[in-house]
């Protein structure tokens, strides 16, 4: 039988539990006043209300984070890896369907572009900023130069490459269709079976000096009240969310607009900055509790889950808002933009493939980012000068990307063995 991985090896008491009840409460206090003014249908201004809906979001994501916390002690470790990137980036998903929907509905409208950029933004965002940070941060914590993986993580790392390489094919078509939604679920479904049967790979054995999370004091509870508190976080972060994802969308495509800021860039990089931050702070306190292979893993794994599962159902979305079958277009930009975002990704695997991220890498994933953020804000207005530089871009990520691929071509094809489950080669717990 599978040993199970406990998250909360540190001695809970009830001081802990009352720090937790406390977060709990402050946490609702950030999300009254866009309940209040979502019953009442009051929209003050903006940006006001870009702030109080994504505060909103932003607590909601604490609650499923917490909630997914404290579940790990009880799902097997390669599984929850999966399950918590899923739960946390349960905002980001919430807020580009919307859009998504809303371009279904509106033929001819902007809303498809702002499901694209949502969409490339956060994608682009964890792979730059996120997998960076956590690099960072495990450096100035253990005063190691760089994160290193398990041979388990090859499945997350394998399942990335594949949805990576199938985005080219997007490409060629300009369109995401109902075709690409079938195999981008079925895919991700694959690795969600291949987690389950993962085994304990991203855990680690070594407890001393682990900082729990807030949850850990959930353990002070019974089973029952346990499983009971995490449903009742869940479901409350659930509708917060969904009441929040329309009136803070359309708030940042209005305050772009009365900001005379181009609302593409609000949306691509500042709306997913709420909607993620809750799935980066888990991987941050999996970092600072010295459990670092498990917070990368995280990031990874909420990288495969956008890539596949959130692109997959974008044009189900789109059909929904239409009332028929239908696929998400992409023009020039949107083009472009997919093809940055492919490039990227492929830049980052090529990277893991020594089955770890260094600060060097993290520094290029980070300063290339940067790069891209920079260009974008400074051609802002001026589209043939911004489709290409994404182009220059994505380019060089790919040359990088295939020199890395060549000269670790030995851990490339390791890769594949990562499909087959640990059970049929005896390797299980």
């Amino acid at each position: 039988m599978m040993r199970q991985v406990d998250l909360f090896p540190s001695e809970a008491h009830p001081a802990s539990l009352r720090r937790f009840v406390m977060l709990v409460a402050l946490t609702a206090l950030a999300m009254i006043p866009a309940i209040i003014l979502r019953i009442e249908g009051w929209r003050p201004n903006p940006l006001l209300d870009a702030m109080l809906f994504g505060a909103a979001i932003l607590a909601a994501g604490f609650y499923l984070s917490w909630g997914a916390e404290a579940a790990e002690s009880r799902i097997s470790a390669g599984l929850i890896v999966a399950i918590v990137a899923l739960i946390t980036v349960l905002p980001e998903y919430a807020v580009d369907f919307y859009y998504a929907y809303s371009a279904g509905a509106n033929p001819g409208s902007n809303y498809v572009h702002y499901a694209a950029a949502n969409m490339t933004g956060a994608n682009r965002l964890l792979v730059g900023i996120a997998w960076p940070l956590l690099v960072l941060l495990h450096w100035r914590k253990t005063g190691e130069r760089a994160i290193s993986l398990s041979s388990a993580n090859r499945v997350e790392i394998l399942f990335l490459l594949v949805p990576s390489l199938y985005a080219f094919s997007v490409l060629l078509k300009d369109a995401i269709s109902i075709v690409d939604t079938v195999l981008l679920i079925a895919l991700f479904g694959l690795y969600m079976w291949r987690a389950s049967d993962k085994g304990e790979g991203a855990g680690s054995d070594d407890d001393d000096d682990d900082e729990p999370g807030p949850a850990a004091a959930l353990t002070l509870l019974s089973p029952t009240r346990q499983w009971l508190v995490m449903g009742g976080l869940t479901l409350v972060a659930a509708a917060v969310i969904l009441a929040s994802a329309e009136p803070f969308a359309e708030a940042m495509v209005d305050s772009g607009r009365q900001l005379g800021f181009d609302e593409f860039l609000l949306i691509q990089w500042l709306a997913p900055l709420a909607s993620e931050a809750p799935a980066v702070t888990v991987a941050i306190l999996f970092v600072l509790a010295r459990r670092s292979e498990q917070g990368l893993a995280t990031m990874i794994s909420d990288k495969i889950n956008q890539w596949t599962l959130l692109v997959g159902m974008l044009p189900l979305a789109v059909g929904l808002g239409a009332g028929q079958l239908s696929s998400l277009p992409l023009d020039a930009r949107q083009h472009e933009e997919f093809f940055l975002t492919a490039a990227q990704s492929l830049f980052g695997i090529a990277l893991l493939l020594r089955l770890g991220l260094s600060l060097l890498g993290a520094a290029a994933l980070a300063g290339l980012f940067i790069v891209q953020v920079v260009l974008a804000v400074a051609w802002q207005g001026d589209e043939a000068r911004t489709v290409a530089s994404l182009t220059a871009l994505g380019w060089f990520y790919i040359v990088l990307a295939g020199g890395l691929f060549a000269l670790n071509a030995k851990y490339l094809a390791g890769l594949v063995g990562a499909i087959r489950p640990q059970r049929h080669r005896g390797e299980n717990a």
